[in-house]
């Protein structure tokens, strides 16, 4: 059985977030998408040509491509994610379930080094399985946290956690762009630098986590455990209406604040009139931006909150966000999109910290939180395959990434809607009809 309240346990657990952090940041985020939009736009003299690439027998964009891919990736692990729950709770090989996905996701990234756009078949194979492997380590990295601290230690453990995440994530970024512009080195290799960070990392974790912490296992099938929650907390929200009405509303709006975060990058490298290499320079600066100020908007909101509730502060979030998804779309300059970074990331902090919390107030009073936050997961990922399909698509069907704009301020506006519906004052039970 793990000591609850464990400190090397606990310290071991929180440096996780250091050790894994670097995808979303410099992956996801940061230095692959602009990798991936000049690769699969220029040839191999560097001649810009077009933005249209080929897979499979078909012809896309190659930013409508990328959005397919990630939706794809979300699909999987918003399938995989309820079996990966209940072995997470069941499993005598918890650690040896979140090695497997970690070493899956950070391999990925170091393929990435071999990234070819004349085998783009191949070369998009990495894309999606190292998005599958960062969100199907969290399954269990997450499961750990009621096991190994008393709840009443949560929201610093996991404050501390995302602490660690974000600074260690900002070092690499910041160690591979002094490489990059100052040494020309080569982007690609920035990949590995990931997959070395991460797998070299979580060794700490590795060396002081347990395997499991039951002693006596429930005799329930581990593998349809995760399935059966997720269907009776369906069953359960039809008497919980206020938490329903709030879950109706953040899987709209989801849509929008994970797709931004994933296709930020690719809309100003194609959309901003940069100068020269001011591509490159200026994209980094506007994901510093995005990341500094998110910290300061997370604590904004949490005061704003405090004075007059989780749902009316939501409200604003989605309010600032339909005009930031109307300004976007007639911003051209790259002063423009430094103030449109910034006041994303006043509101990506904020929106992010709010909803888990609100949802957390929200809940009935019962012993199976585990199965009501695997629902929002899940809930979450499935918004996001339909928010970046969306964007895809509209791109490909319009030809232009400014058009897919529209799509993100319908469903902030969806989703401020029916916030409406949801009563102001989260402290009434979520289990009153």
């Amino acid at each position: 059985m793990i000591q609850k309240g464990n400190k090397k346990i606990i310290k071991a657990w929180t440096f996780y977030d250091w050790a894994n952090s670097v995808y979303p940041l410099v992956i996801t985020t940061a230095i692959f998408p602009m990798f991936y939009e000049y690769q699969t736009s220029h040839d191999a003299e560097g001649n810009l040509t077009n933005d249209m690439v080929e897979l499979l027998g078909g012809s896309y964009r190659n930013t409508q491509l990328y959005s397919y891919v990630i939706s794809v990736s979300f699909i999987i692990v918003s399938i995989i994610s309820p079996l990966l729950s209940g072995l997470a709770d069941y499993s005598d090989s918890k650690k040896s379930f979140l090695k497997f996905f970690c070493y899956l996701g950070s391999l990925s990234c170091a393929s990435l080094f071999f990234f070819d756009v004349n085998h783009l078949e191949l070369s998009m194979v990495p894309v999606l399985l190292a998005s599958v492997g960062f969100w199907g380590s969290l399954v269990f990295y997450n499961a750990y946290l009621p096991e190994i601290a008393h709840a009443e230690d949560h929201d610093k453990i996991s404050a501390k956690g995302y602490s660690l995440g974000y600074v260690g994530s900002s070092i690499l970024l910041i160690l591979n762009l002094v490489a990059i512009m100052g040494f020309d080195m080569p982007a690609k290799y920035a990949f590995l630098s990931v997959a070395v960070w991460w797998i070299g990392f979580s060794q700490y974790t590795y060396a002081y986590l347990p395997n499991a912490s039951y002693l006596d296992k429930p005799k329930e099938n581990k593998f349809t455990k995760g399935f059966k929650e997720l269907k009776k907390v369906w069953g359960e929200l039809k008497e919980l209406t206020t938490l329903k009405r709030y879950l109706g509303s953040f899987f709209v709006y989801s849509m929008g604040v994970q797709t931004v975060m994933i296709m930020a990058t690719l809309f100003a490298a194609k959309e901003i009139n940069w100068e020269g290499d001011g591509a490159k320079t200026g994209l980094i600066v506007s994901v510093l931006i995005i990341q500094f100020i998110a910290i300061g908007g997370a604590y904004l909101f949490s005061w704003i909150s405090s004075k007059i509730g989780n749902i009316a502060s939501l409200s604003i979030t989605l309010f600032i966000w339909v005009f930031i998804c109307i300004g976007a779309y007639f911003i051209h300059e790259p002063i423009e999109f430094y103030v449109i970074a910034a006041s994303v990331g006043l509101v990506m902090g904020g929106i992010q910290s709010l909803s888990r919390s609100t949802y957390s107030k929200l809940l009935p009073v019962t012993k199976d939180h585990a199965s009501f936050f695997s629902f929002y997961d899940v809930l979450e990922k499935l918004g996001i395959v339909i928010g970046t399909f969306a964007y895809g698509f509209i791109e490909g069907w319009t030809g232009s990434m400014r058009n897919s704009i529209f799509a993100l301020g319908t469903f902030f506006i969806i989703g401020f809607v029916l916030l409406l519906r949801v009563p102001k004052n989260e402290q009434i039970a979520a289990n009153k009809s």
